[in-house]
Order: C-alpha cells, then structure tokens, then sequence
C-alpha cells in the first residue's frame, strides 16, 4: 500500500443544495458533526472528507467511505479498513488528505497573520516562518495522535525528526506531512473542486 498526499484549492461558495446533496456521502458521524457547523464553516470539512473519498476511490478503487471512529484522543479511523490510515486537514480556502499503511498526520495553513505570543514561543522571526513551524508540529501530532498542546510539550527538535516533509501547495499555504516509520513523498497530488464534484456523482 502506497502513501499518497492530496490537496484541494476551494474557489467560490458551497451552495446549501450542494451541501445536502454531498452529505450523505460522508459517514453518518461526520455528517452529525458537520450539521452542527454554522453554514459558512461547512465548506472546508466536507470537501476534506470528498478529497479523502475521491482518494480512496483512485487508489484502492473503494465505493464509499466506511464507518469512521475515533481514538480516545480523536484521531479518526476506519474499523473496518485498519490496516488504512488516514489524516485530514482544513484551512480557509485549500484542503488536504494523506493515506498510508502506517500513521499519518498532515496539515495545511493558510499563511496569515500571527500573534506575536505565538512567534515567540515557536522561535520564529516571520509569521511564515511561524506557521511552517505550526504545520510540522500539528502534522507531528496527528501522526503520534495527540493533541497539538501535547506536541508543543515535546522535547525533540522541529528538524530532526526524518519522517516530516513539508511539500509544496499552493501559493500562499505551508503544507506538510508525517509518516510514522515511513517516507513522505515529495509532491502533493492536486485535484480542483470540479473533481470532488465529478466523484461526488459516480
């Protein structure tokens, strides 16, 4: 089993019919959830959850998404598929999903601006900087399936850890991955909205 990377950059709105049209190809826990967002927040999650349905569809050839559970701590998996993990993440405007045979954590962030508290404690000079560092740290965290709060408690150093990379996106956004006991491909795979949508349809 391969590791793969996706990503998505959102452009325009999530009309409320499409919204109620692409739900029910979501679990039913993540739809229960994404009904409890406020309309405007809707977007980025669900299209996480289409990109990591339209991944599986292309790598494994899977229907559907199976039953989605949750770790004690709230890392997501599959009960049915084990063997398949699986990470999301979600920013304003782009999304990303990762699979592979082993744990795995990916985030992706818009870069924007940042408190000066939070510059300091990650020992960074510009907010980019800042929020690269972020990104190691969250993917870090999800991978090991602990809370960011508990990754930042960590005593390792940001670079040495041989499983991160951070991989280009897009223009604007720091993306990376971490692969317990595996290697983080280079590249991302980029598919639009028109292909979530396409899958959607199938």
């Amino acid at each position: 089993m391969d590791t793969s990377l996706w990503a998505v950059r959102l452009e325009g709105t999530l009309e409320s019919r499409d919204f109620l049209r692409l739900l029910p190809l979501l679990p039913e826990t993540r739809q229960e959830r994404l009904l409890r967002l406020r309309p405007e927040a809707r977007r980025e999650p669900l299209c996480a959850w289409l990109l990591l349905r339209l991944a599986l569809r292309e790598q494994y050839g899977w229907k559907s998404l199976p039953a989605v559970e949750v770790t004690s701590m709230g890392k997501p998996w599959f009960p049915e598929a084990p063997q398949v993990h699986f990470n999301l993440s979600h920013t304003e405007g782009a999304v990303m999903s990762g699979i592979a045979c082993q744990p795995i954590g990916v985030d992706i962030e818009r870069i924007r601006p940042i408190s000066p508290r939070l510059m300091k404690r990650l020992g960074a000079d510009t907010e980019e900087a800042c929020i690269s560092l972020w990104v190691h740290q969250e993917a870090q965290a999800k991978c090991l399936g602990i809370g960011i709060r508990s990754q930042l408690r960590r005593e390792s150093a940001a670079g040495s850890d041989k499983s991160y990379r951070e991989v280009k996106s897009f223009p604007g956004y720091v993306s990376g991955a971490a692969i317990r006991g595996g290697d983080v491909p280079e590249c991302l795979l980029i598919r639009n909205m028109e292909d979530l949508l396409r899958d959607s349809a199938v």
